[in-house]
């Protein structure tokens, strides 16, 4: 790990790449020894937009840093072949071993922007299937709700984070679940019990006049979730426009793993047509999550109602429980850029 790293920064500096961005504060090199991992379940409706790949992508590179542990992966868009995207991703690499939970009822049927969930079955010029797997059988997978009760009961209180990318399809049926042979707690309590933050991509604070795709298209889910969440439990919200102008254009994604094709995000922008304004929203909670706060700019404190117009309305006080990403200036659109580039470019 560390000599592709040497060698990566190698090429950048040969290359003229290297940025003002990339320094220690930036998150862009190993942790010291004494930094604790932190526990991460990644929540994604991965399938239909890139950004949720560079998430896992760079959860996976955090593991193999010593930054965070991943505890698993929620599939939360309905089929066994997106759940096979996540496994292709977990066996590439070097996590296969990672449970993966499926929802099998949940939102049926949304928009699907860049469509890869042919991931698993991509071929070389000689037939051979590309990329490996570790699960040879999605039935027997749990619905994402269960896993999440049985990765929770195991943890210490108070230390797991949710990266929640996507529907929140599963995390509503956790929320809504009955003691079972992993904890005799429900869920709210369970979340209560072991959850320390939840960062989630959503929600709408500022500029926009809509609400939050992820939200509306799951509304029915999304407003148990926000009715049963523990008020004592942190919630810190990426809005769209954070990552808005933070773009990895195809060419460069392309260009950045030029090592080998056999790569599955460079195998989707190879295969798909990935320029359809593709912006890195769905990183932005996962660097949070593991790099802390000094890299964000946070509202203060509050609580956030979600209306029956699927609308997310803040309101400031000392005692809430929810916080949200504020958008910056250009320099940090491109700090951020570069820190998704940086891991995507790791060997």
């Amino acid at each position: 790990m560390f000599k592709s790293i040497i060698r990566m920064l190698a090429v950048w500096i040969c290359g003229g790449m290297i940025v003002a961005s990339c320094s220690k504060d930036d998150g862009m090199v190993p942790p010291s020894p004494e930094q604790t991992p932190t526990l991460i379940i990644y929540d994604t409706d991965i399938g239909s937009s890139t950004d949720d790949l560079f998430g896992l992508e760079m959860l996976h590179r955090y593991h193999d840093q010593g930054r965070c542990r991943l505890l698993g992966v929620v599939s939360d868009r309905e089929g066994e072949e997106y759940a096979a995207c996540t496994d292709v991703m977990n066996t590439y690499f070097g996590h296969g071993f990672l449970p993966v939970g499926m929802v099998r009822n949940g939102v049926k049927n949304p928009p699907v922007w860049i469509d890869y969930k042919e991931l698993p079955n991509y071929t070389d010029g000689n037939g051979k299937l590309m990329f490996r797997r570790s699960i040879t059988d999605y039935t027997t997978l749990p619905d994402g709700w269960e896993l999440y009760r049985r990765l929770l009961s195991a943890q210490p209180d108070h230390s797991v984070s949710i990266c929640s990318v996507g529907f929140v399809t599963a995390l509503a049926q956790l929320l809504a679940s009955e003691p079972d042979q992993y904890s005799p707690l429900n869920g709210v309590d369970l979340v209560r019990q072991k959850v320390k933050c939840i960062y989630l991509m959503g929600g709408v604070f500022h500029n926009s006049v809509e609400p939050d795709f992820n939200f509306r298209k799951s509304f029915a889910f999304a407003r148990e979730f926000f009715r049963l969440w523990p008020k004592d439990v942190d919630m810190v919200f990426s809005p769209m426009e954070v990552g808005e102008n933070v773009e990895y254009k195809p060419e460069q994604v392309i260009s950045d793993v030029s090592w080998t094709d056999a790569h599955p995000i460079k195998q989707v922008y190879m295969r798909c047509n990935c320029n359809t304004g593709q912006m890195m929203w769905d990183p932005m909670p996962v660097i949070q999550a593991v790099e802390g706060d000094e890299l964000f700019l946070l509202s203060e404190r509050g609580t956030v109602e979600f209306r029956e117009d699927a609308m997310t309305v803040f309101t400031p006080s000392a005692t809430g429980n929810c916080r949200y990403q504020k958008a910056k200036n250009t320099t940090w659109n491109q700090a951020m850029l570069d820190k998704i580039r940086w891991y995507n470019m790791i060997k």
